[in-house]
Order: structure tokens, then sequence, then C-alpha cells
């Protein structure tokens, strides 16, 4: 599904210290949005995982904030005059991906987890390994509680493949790697029997699906210069390809608990 038309920011309101990324709240003519800057430390790369995990998360029904391209202008006005966030506007001037902001939301906590439906659980980890997601762990679940709602957020540490193509090779999307802790480990679920229902759903015209949306302007900076257009489709393209790699298998997770590393 594409992206809603882009909408400029009105003024930045304040940081927000939910997520691990930095981001800002700002108002927009459509209300607030926590927005993830193009100069924070990762970069693009960064807001190219959140497009893509959205995206399938959307596939999965599983819960993320609406999102869409917020536009930062030269000298946007802010009410946090922090010297150090002013740089980091400064870095961010054009496209930023935003989320729209729950005001009510709290993060997740230890005391929860009795709470959270195993089969939820067993959905969000096969998320996590498909996207190689290291960052939701307990001391950082990026799950937000709702009332009765949980919402998935903050995967700019996704797809980490990205930050060195020169190293993936044919083998990479299914290497085994060191598990890490989940939020969800301790929540028996058996990734098995939800496997090959997620397996149907992601389909290689899914993949491609999440990657469409990503904006030009999140991937050029991550082909080297000169980017020419066919060179940035080709990166779009090579996204698409890891994940279904990845999905054809082997599947790097045992009964009831998921590596969650390729």
């Amino acid at each position: 599904m594409p992206l809603p038309p882009a909408l400029p920011a009105i003024r930045v309101l304040r940081r927000d210290r939910r997520g691990s990324s930095s981001p800002v709240v700002v108002d927009t003519a459509d209300g607030a949005y926590v927005v993830k800057l193009r100069g924070a430390a990762q970069g693009t790369a960064a807001l190219v995982a959140e497009v893509v995990v959205a995206a399938l998360a959307d596939a999965l029904h599983l819960p993320v904030p609406p999102r869409r391209i917020i536009t930062l202008a030269p000298a946007q006005p802010t009410d946090d005059r922090n010297d150090e966030l002013a740089d980091l506007l400064a870095a961010s001037v054009g496209e930023n991906l935003g989320f729209r902001y729950l005001p009510t939301a709290r993060t997740l906590r230890a005391d929860d987890l009795a709470r959270v439906p195993p089969d939820f659980a067993a959905q969000v980890r096969w998320l996590d390994w498909l996207t190689m997601n290291p960052d939701r762990g307990p001391a950082n679940p990026n799950i937000l509680v709702d009332g009765s709602r949980y919402w998935l957020i903050d995967h700019g540490a996704a797809l980490p493949f990205q930050h060195d193509w020169a190293a993936v090779t044919e083998a990479a999307p299914v290497r085994r790697a060191a598990p890490f802790p989940h939020m969800f480990d301790g929540i028996e679920s058996d990734l098995l029997d939800w496997d090959p229902l997620l397996t149907a759903i992601v389909t290689r015209a899914t993949l491609d699906e999440a990657v469409a949306p990503i904006p030009t302007s999140f991937l050029r900076p991550l082909v080297p210069a000169p980017a020419p257009t066919e060179a940035v489709e080709r990166r779009r393209s090579a996204y698409a390809a890891y994940l279904w790699k990845r999905l054809r298998g082997p599947r790097p997770f045992a009964a009831g608990a998921a590596e969650h590393a390729g």
C-alpha cells in the first residue's frame, strides 16, 4: 500500500523519549506525528527498515501506527531550543517518516506479559525473525500498550544486512547467527505451527509491495554516487529478494523458540 501524500511539519513540539531513535513529536495539519529523522545516527537506512517492516506487519495484521512522509523545512519552527536537536533538524530537511502520535499509549512492561495472547507473541516473533530485528528485548520492547491494544514501533534496527551489501552472499539470508533476547521469550508459543500460515501470507508479491513505498529520497543516499534511477530501483528490489530467500528456508528456529538473527 503506498504511503499517503507527504505532509509538511508546522512545528516541532518536543523529542519523544519512548523510542530508541530520538524521534520528535511534530504538529501537522493532520495532527501530531512521531517523526523518525533522516539526519539521525543510522540515516535513511533506519527509515527504509521502518517502511518495510511496517508494511509487512500490515500484511500480517499486526498493528503499527499509521504513517506518512513528513517534510521538514530549513529553519523549521520548534519549541525545543536544544542546540543538539537544532543540528539534527538541520540535517533532516526534506522527507522524513512520521507515525501517528498515540497520546494515551505507554511502553509494554514486564507485568503486562501475562495478558499478551501467545498467538500474538508468536506472530511478532516470526516477523522479527524474518526482518532480523534485534530490538525487541526486555529492556526495550518497542511495543506500546493502549487499552487492550498493542502497537509495534521502532523497527529502525531491522534489516541489518543493508549496512554492508558487499558482505551479502547467496547463503547470507539463511545463515545461522547467535540468538538475542526477545521480549516474548517467556511466552509459550510454537513458531512451527504459525510458520506455514504466515509464510503463505508473505508471498513474493507481498514483499514487492512492502518495498514499493520506500521513498526514493530514502534509498538514494544508500547507493554509491552517482546514483541513477536504475541503481536505486535495483537496490529497492534487493531488499525484497533478500527477504524472499529467507522465506524459502531453511528455518533457523526450533519448536517453541526462535533464533531471532539470520
